[in-house]
């Protein structure tokens, strides 16, 4: 390649391309919502509502303003307002929005390590954090990955607590033939565009098996009514609107094989990068159906990754970071006075993790390409 010649750059998410695949679906659905001027809810929430308690296997979907509102609408209906003093358990390795939920549904957040391979929460760290003010459990099912539910809900059952199920990343994922909100009291997904499943603005849905805690949500959701004029209590205003139902209901008809590509992206990338020295590929196990939100690997530390991902940067791949920074380390959390090494898995794993450009659209020779590029940053770092 020539020095004039930029290289062809391959981005961490393609929205544009997923758009151009299904393009006159999409537009055919929001012009339909446009000449309906059915803005808020409109004919499609409903239908979409029910498509999507179908998708997740049966049973009932409250749909709302954004992932971060369906979590803090989940703990509401579920355990109440807190007083301030008591206590929800959740990951310290997650993208913020999941502790936001919990300081704002009135409980202190408290944070668990993580295990080393898959970077789900640690059951046992979660049994050991349980206290007399414990409350709930929140389990995120990171990277497309569900946590292992069956040992986490026996931890659960064992102390009275509910567990509502952090499923952003997760939209079709299964753990032992089961998928999110089929284990908890009720599943919180993020329609958020890079997701999965992904609106062109903001939405999420809380799904669950129990039809009237749903309904309970819905009307909360919606200023603490079931008719436009009466309002059997107060509530809060956060609703899906009608062009982005109507967006989210012509993709999910694609969902199924946008998952099955996303798979093979990372068989792929495990076969060119599996067993390289430097580099350890996501884990795996016959318990798990992942859905490969992302693809994370981790390298041996910080400067490595540092160095590796100015090398991607500067070949045209775009690598990114999720997370950087555990929640215990945010400032935002600050006052709870934790040192980086309370949770040193976490901890460790934020300085070396990469996620790689995975989207259904990316083409066999652009995953080599990425392969075969990090395989040769990461071998001249080690040298």
């Amino acid at each position: 390649m020539s020095n004039d010649t930029q290289p062809e750059i391959i981005p961490l998410v393609d929205l544009k391309a997923q758009y151009r695949n299904i393009k006159n679906e999409v537009d055919a659905a929001m012009l339909s919502t446009a000449e309906r001027a059915s803005f808020i809810k409109g004919p499609d929430h409903e239908p979409f509502a029910e498509e999507f308690a179908s998708f997740c296997g049966g049973g009932h979907t409250a749909l709302c303003g954004n992932g971060t509102d369906a979590l803090y609408l989940a703990l509401y209906e579920t355990v109440g307002h807190g007083d301030g003093s008591e206590e929800i358990i959740t990951t310290t390795h997650t993208f913020i929005a999941t502790a936001e939920a919990i300081v704002r549904a009135g409980y202190k957040p408290v944070f668990v390590d993580i295990d080393p391979a898959s970077y789900l929460l640690d059951v046992d760290q979660v049994e050991k954090a349980i206290g007399l003010k414990t409350k709930a459990i929140i389990p995120v099912h990171l990277y497309g990955r569900m946590a292992p539910m069956d040992r986490l809900m026996a931890v659960a059952d064992k102390h009275g607590l509910t567990v509502i199920e952090d499923a952003a990343q997760a939209h079709g994922a299964l753990y032992k033939g089961k998928g999110p909100g089929k284990w908890g009291a009720a599943a919180c997904f993020s329609f958020f565009p890079g997701k999965n499943l992904g609106a062109y603005g903001d939405g999420g849905a809380v799904f669950s098996e129990d039809e009237t805690l749903v309904e309970r949500i819905r009307s909360f959701a919606n200023h603490g009514r079931d008719t436009k004029y009466l309002h059997d209590r107060y509530g809060v205003n956060s609703r899906l609107d009608g062009m982005q139902a109507s967006v989210l209901r012509a993709k999910l008809p694609h969902l199924a094989g946008w998952t099955r590509q996303r798979q093979n992206v990372a068989a792929l990338y495990d076969e060119l990068l599996s067993g390289v020295d430097g580099i350890v590929c996501p884990e795996t196990d016959a318990d798990t159906n992942h859905v490969y939100h992302l693809y994370v690997i981790r390298v041996n530390d910080a400067e490595t990754r540092e160095r590796v991902l100015e090398g991607l940067k500067s070949e045209g791949v775009m690598a990114g970071i999720h997370y950087p920074v555990p929640l215990h380390e945010q400032p935002a959390f600050a006052h709870m006075a934790h040192a980086p090494e309370d949770f040193p898995v976490a901890h460790a794993a934020a300085q070396r993790i990469i996620s790689l450009p995975l989207y259904p659209e990316i083409s066999e020779a652009q995953v080599r390409r990425v392969a075969e590029t990090l395989k040769r940053l990461v071998a001249k770092v080690q040298a």
